[in-house]
C-alpha cells in the first residue's frame, strides 16, 4: 500500500474508533452541540435512558423554553415541588425536584406529559404521568 492510501485508511480507522468509543455515552444532538446532561448530586442518573430534547414532542421544547424564562406557566401546578412518590428518580431531599406540564394537544386537562427538573440542573421527561422517566439531553 502506498503512503497516501495508508494515511486515508489510518484516518478512517481513527474516525471509526472515535465514533464507536462514544456509543456507550449519550450521543450529541444532530447539530453536534455538546452533551449537556446534569448529574443529580443526591443520586445516580446513569441508569436512565437518555433522550434529546429535539426528539420529544415539540411541546416539550416549548415547556423547556418557559422554564428557562421563568414562566409564565399555563397551569398553577407548574413549578410546584415534585414529591417523587413513585421513587423512580434519585432519592433527593424534599424540594429538590419541580414539575412542569408539557401540553398535550387535544387534551381537556393537563394530560400525562411532564418535565421534572432537579436542583442539580437535570431534566427528566415522562409521557405517562410518572410511570417512567427519561433523562433529557438538552
Amino acid at each position: 500500500m502506498t503512503d497516501k492510501p495508508r494515511r486515508f485508511v489510518t484516518g478512517l480507522l481513527a474516525l471509526l474508533i472515535t465514533l464507536f468509543a462514544g456509543l456507550g455515552a449519550a450521543a450529541p444532538a444532530a447539530s453536534a452541540a455538546p452533551v449537556s446532561i446534569a448529574q443529580a448530586s443526591c443520586g445516580d442518573t446513569s441508569g436512565f435512558s437518555v433522550v434529546s430534547l429535539g426528539s420529544l414532542p415539540p411541546e416539550a421544547t416549548d415547556t423547556y423554553e418557559l422554564i428557562q424564562r421563568g414562566g409564565p406557566y399555563p397551569y398553577r401546578q407548574d413549578g410546584s415541588v415534585f414529591q417523587n412518590r413513585e421513587g423512580l428518580l434519585p432519592a433527593c431531599s424534599s424540594g429538590y425536584y419541580h414539575e412542569y406540564t408539557v401540553e398535550t394537544p387535544g387534551s381537556d386537562d393537563r394530560g400525562a406529559r411532564r418535565i421534572i427538573t432537579g436542583a442539580g440542573g437535570e431534566y427528566f421527561y415522562t409521557g405517562d404521568h410518572y410511570a417512567s422517566f427519561k433523562l433529557i439531553n438538552i
